[in-house]
């Protein structure tokens, strides 16, 4: 199987006539974490939610494709099974369904009529992953997210994308609201994943995820664009410094800034 590849380029997005994104690039291949960092407001969570398509998010130019495909062409299931993911800051409460049968089905989606995954199967691989996370075997049974902590619902993100093993998985702000032993089994969770065949962006404000899932790339998001990119050093110095040395060596007031590459 070869390594995926997720390419963005030139993206425009706006919100209600509002332009969000003003010309976002970015490539992120199988065997890369990326990090983007960024003040409020800047477009990171837009960036994610218009990836996989929610309807709020109208592109007006640019462009999406992973491994050589047209994403933008794709409805919102048919990039899930394409290979991408998103664990969001705010997952939604499903009543009446339980986190195995979503689990479950979401797995046999992406799979072909007469390949579903045996029960025994899935069994195995939910405990193992559930082992990993530190989550008790009754959380299976529990109703999707419905009266989960925010550390419940943000393993259980980690546990979905463990199960679901996707190409390219976008993790907005995943470490928000988690204290420190819950960052440690989260990112245990990301790091599990690394390889080859499996890339990652990290939208988060906090450099202290980083110190748990090593980027291979770190990039500041500004005015709806990656003005600065670097390596892991460069989250430190955000956490020391904040933005206001890039603003000033970039002259950030300046509407004309030009992306770095």
């Amino acid at each position: 199987m070869s390594a995926p590849f997720l390419k963005i380029e030139d993206l425009h997005v706006a919100v209600e006539g509002t332009e969000i994104l003003k010309g976002f690039n970015l490539e992120i291949k199988g065997g890369e974490i990326h990090a983007i960092m960024g003040p409020n407001g800047t477009g990171k969570s837009t960036l994610a939610s218009a990836i996989m398509g929610h309807p709020k998010y109208e592109i007006t130019s640019g462009s999406i494709t992973m491994d050589g495909e047209d994403v933008l062409e794709m409805e919102v299931d048919e990039r899930a099974k394409a290979g991408l993911f998103l664990a969001m800051q705010y997952p939604s409460e499903i009543s009446g369904i339980t986190n195995a049968d979503f689990l479950r089905s979401a797995i046999n989606s992406k799979r072909e009529e007469g390949d579903e995954i045996s029960l025994m199967k899935f069994i195995r691989q939910l405990d193992e992953k559930m082992g990993l996370l530190e989550i008790d075997e009754s959380f299976s049974h529990r109703y999707l997210n419905e009266g989960f902590s925010g550390g419940e619902k943000k393993r259980n993100e980690i546990l979905q994308l463990l199960m679901l093993e996707p190409k390219i998985a976008i993790l907005d702000e995943i470490d928000s609201g988690l204290d420190i032993d819950a960052l440690k089994v989260v990112s245990q969770g990301v790091n599990a994943m690394r390889g080859s065949e499996f890339g990652c962006l990290i939208i988060t404000h906090y450099q202290r995820l980083l110190n748990y899932i090593t980027p291979d790339k770190v990039h500041v998001m500004m005015q709806g664009r990656i003005v600065k990119s670097g390596g892991s050093e460069l989250a430190t110095r955000l956490e020391a410094e904040g933005y206001d040395w890039i603003k000033e060596e970039l002259g950030i007031e300046d509407e004309r800034v030009n992306q770095e590459a």
